[in-house]
Parts: structure tokens; sequence; C-alpha cells
């Protein structure tokens, strides 16, 4: 019952790609990542992805669909089973939510660890 500062977050986060959970919500990890550069394509199986950008901008690019950019106050949420991948010319900073536990690849092998910070 306390509040969280995405900004003092973020300050911790030194490297991109690498999501790190700030809170937990029903069952859901609330993360924070940096992002720069393209993400390899991938899917979710079982869960819908939720990107919410902080600051900067993000393109999430769709196989088989039209891209689409979007900044600061916007979201876009990926239904599951849909091949995609998020990139950033530029640095950007973006608020994820995926169930406890979902890989950010969609596959545990390839995933990154999402420490709590």
């Amino acid at each position: 019952m306390q509040k969280i500062n995405l900004a003092e977050k973020l300050a911790k986060v030194a490297s991109h790609w690498d999501p790190h959970i700030v809170a937990s919500y029903n069952g859901n990890d609330i993360m924070v990542v940096k992002i720069e550069g393209a993400f390899d394509f991938h899917k979710h199986d079982e869960s819908d992805d939720f990107f919410l950008v902080l600051d900067g901008e993000v393109t999430m690019d769709y196989e088989g669909a039209p891209s689409v950019t979007f900044g600061p106050g916007e979201i876009v949420v990926v239904p599951r089973g849909v091949v995609h991948r998020p990139r950033a010319e530029r640095e950007a900073k973006v608020l994820l939510i995926e169930p406890e536990g979902e890989p950010n690849t969609g596959d545990p092998a390839t995933a990154a660890a999402k420490p709590k910070i």
C-alpha cells in the first residue's frame, strides 16, 4: 500500500530489453523496461501483451498487418497468438503488464529474467 515512482524505478534500469518488475496486480507482473532497436518477432500463445509508452516512441510491427507507432500516454495491446515485435529508433521507456511468469519472448528458453526493483 505504497506509491511507486516509475521514474525512480526506470533510473535503476541500466540496460535495454531487460524488464524489471515494479509491482504485482491480480496475478500480473507490472514492469518497466527501456527499449532501443528492434526486439525479435515473437508471440504469446496464452496471454495478451500490454504496452504503455511512458517516454519516447515505439513502433509495433506485426506479421501480416500494418505497423503501429505510439508515444507517451498511448497503449497497444497485442492479442494472444499474434506475431509481433516492438522497436524504437531512440530509447523509449515502457510500462508492461503480463501474467506472472510469462516469458517476454513467449519462450521460457529465451526469456529475460525480470528481476524486481
